[in-house]
């Protein structure tokens, strides 16, 4: 496995990020357990997770199923950085009480301690603001952060799916205040064929120094070989990859970038994820894995080496928005 620093922090971290989100409602605990694994035992160190994984009347579960996994060995804990995620509405029913949802003073407090008892330890690595709470403001949450981080229950924070302008803002803010680093790192939608981060998300990423950590870098298994699973009777495209392969224009251009790699002689997901690994400021992808196989196929990506030549022929095939602010300037 090969390590970076998480954007402008001392913490080194794996180039692939173990997603959870599987874990529970697809993968039932003995094999998640099994996942976790093979994912420590391959050198990756960054497990990610949110409180609401689990979904619906099960929310918690995922957060659960990691906690019992650390209360079998001291090592696990040990030898993992955990990021966990705050914003979701808990309640079972959807229902939420006022002030159990979203990233207010109380419900961040109540939140993170409902997760350490769920993953049943005593701190969190990176605690992340999983969306924008538009009615809170960052002098609030930055109040509620810098007394958890003094009491010892995290130690970094991080955003997900936030825009470029509330990156910058966040960090402003932390830095008018003192006392904390800020925002240490964004998830953000981005692969080969979804881009629009590159228009102002990761760069405000890189000028603030987070690390970027991309979110369904195969998006939703359209880079995944879909085409060829279709013909050859596997699984077949669902939800977002679907949908993309209705529009006739969008196929092609899928059985293009699959015609290209089976010419390389490259599996598209491990592809996909070679490609990210390439990409300015990305710290390494969220792989979620169902199975132990997936695993394996993630891992592989690690050690492949595009040449320029394909990725120039990538580019070709899903061309990036360009550089920003020229992508939508002069």
């Amino acid at each position: 496995m090969k390590y970076t620093q998480l954007g402008r922090t001392g913490l080194k971290v794996s180039r692939l990020v173990l997603g959870t989100m599987n874990f529970g409602p697809q993968t039932n605990e003995p094999d998640s357990h099994a996942i976790m694994d093979a994912a420590l035992d391959a050198g990756i160190n960054y497990f990610d997770t949110a409180n609401v994984y689990g979904w619906g009347e099960n929310k918690g579960r995922t957060e659960e199923i990691i906690g019992n996994w650390f209360a079998k060995s001291p090592d696990h804990r040990d030898r993992t950085v955990l990021a966990t995620k705050v914003y979701g509405n808990m309640a079972a029913d959807g229902d939420a009480w006022p002030n159990h949802d979203k990233l207010s003073a109380v419900n961040i407090r109540r939140a993170v301690d409902a997760s350490l008892k769920r993953l049943q330890t005593d701190y969190i690595d990176i605690y992340q603001f999983h969306h924008v709470d538009r009615a809170t403001p960052f002098e609030e949450i930055w109040q509620a952060i810098d007394t958890l981080i003094q009491q010892g229950k995290i130690l970094y924070v991080g955003s997900s799916n936030f825009p470029g302008y509330k990156i910058a803002q966040a960090n402003e803010i932390a830095a008018r205040r003192g006392g904390t680093i800020g925002l240490v790192s964004e998830q953000c939608l981005y692969n080969l064929a979804e881009r629009r981060a590159e228009m102002e998300v990761i760069p405000a990423a890189q000028e603030y120094g987070l690390g970027v950590i991309p979110w369904s870098p195969l998006q939703g298994g359209l880079l995944g070989g879909v085409i060829k699973k279709e013909v050859s009777g596997g699984r077949r495209a669902s939800g977002r990859a679907a949908d993309t392969l209705a529009n006739p224009t969008s196929r092609a251009q899928i059985q293009a970038y699959e015609d290209l790699l089976d010419k390389h002689g490259i599996e598209p997901g491990e592809a996909a994820l070679a490609w990210l690994l390439t990409r300015p400021g990305v710290t390494g992808p969220i792989v979620g894995p169902r199975t132990a196989e997936q695993l394996e196929s993630a891992l592989r990506a690690v050690e492949l080496e595009l040449s320029e030549e394909l990725l120039g022929s990538l580019d070709e095939i899903f061309p990036g928005p360009g550089p920003s602010p020229e992508a939508f300037a002069w």
